[in-house]
């Protein structure tokens, strides 16, 4: 690694507590000067770094600024050379990936931005972005596989960003049909995911799975048409030990893993185990005016599973209906 992430992996590890530059240089084996540089460097990226007469160099316990530097000190070795690219603002991270895909970018490669100006949900719906709430991100993938198997990528990122919300902040989330995350009744992210067909031999170029994630966002920040149905994993609270570097790494780490489940479509158990429709009464907006159902089940193949009112059964697809729990018009799977 570099002095520059030496160093921020150190400050990332005791935050709040100063260093001094000789304790710095010490450790990593290197001179006070080279260590007054990669501060220097993290405070241009964006990075707050106090300082203080005899005390030395402090990251803030409350510091939770994105960068491809603090992300990939989270990552596994055999992740920290993959191509990276993170910044403060773009129009959309799955656009980003889009234009690198047609430039020839090899795969794997991750797209983040701190915030969005054009972020697409399904069905063109938008996606909010507050500054400094949230984490956009979206993968390019080259996987080989025939064009309808891409559907899998949904629900595998969805089970891939429930493990890395659980295994870094300790919330469980529960997930609703067929890209959605929520927490304590409100959705707190959403899964884009496009594909990149040659339509002669029917096999997938590029999948690129973009995640919006409500990271950091108080209730009075959401448009008040959206208050009801939108949330974040910390709504406004004090974060000392979570940082939206180390839960994008994470969601990273899990994405790879995930993905070697898609063969025998394992990480389906696990999005069944969290479904937060299945055995209750739905709503099916197919058409002009809804259906009444139940969710059964979520098939082999990510379809959801109804019994609608006359006690027919159903396979629904993705992409091909909004469903909404019967009784509950504003919690609206999109």
């Amino acid at each position: 690694m570099s002095v520059k992430s030496d160093v921020l992996t150190m400050l990332e590890k005791m935050r709040g507590n100063y260093f001094s530059g000789e304790e710095l240089a010490g450790q990593l084996g290197v001179s006070r000067t080279a260590v007054w540089k990669a501060v220097q460097a993290l405070r241009e990226d964006g990075y707050e770094i106090l300082t203080g007469k005899n005390k030395g160099y402090c990251l803030p316990e409350n510091s939770d600024f994105l960068s491809g530097e603090g992300i990939r000190n989270y990552l596994p070795e055999e992740c920290r050379n993959m191509h990276l690219y993170v910044c403060r603002e773009t129009g959309s991270t799955n656009t980003l990936a889009k234009e690198a895909a047609n430039a020839g970018q090899e795969a794997p490669a991750v797209y983040i931005a701190a915030m969005q100006t054009a972020g697409r949900g399904r069905r063109g719906r938008s996606f909010l972005s507050v500054p400094g709430g949230n984490i956009c991100m979206s993968f390019l993938l080259r996987p080989k596989i025939a064009a309808a198997d891409a559907v899998f990528f949904t629900t595998a990122t969805c089970v891939a960003v429930h493990r890395a919300i659980r295994n870094v902040t300790g919330i469980v989330c529960g997930i609703k049909w067929v890209n959605d995350l929520y927490y304590q009744g409100k959705k707190v992210c959403g899964i884009l995911t496009e594909a990149v067909t040659d339509c002669e031999t029917g096999i997938v170029d590029c999948v690129i799975p973009g995640i919006g994630i409500n990271f950091n966002i108080a209730p009075e920040l959401f448009p008040e048409e959206l208050r009801e149905i939108a949330g974040a994993l910390y709504p406004g609270e004090k974060r000392i030990h979570v940082t939206r570097n180390r839960l994008a790494a994470e969601i990273i780490i899990q994405m790879f893993k995930v993905m070697g489940e898609l063969q025998d479509r394992s990480f389906l158990k696990e999005y069944r185990e969290h479904s937060i429709l299945l055995g209750k009464k739905i709503l099916v907006y197919a058409g002009s005016e809804p259906e009444d159902a139940t969710a059964l089940d979520v098939d082999g193949n990510g379809g959801l599973v109804v019994e609608l009112s006359d006690g027919t059964k159903r396979v629904l697809s993705t992409g091909e209906v909004t469903v909404r729990v019967a009784g509950d018009e504003k919690n609206i799977c999109r």
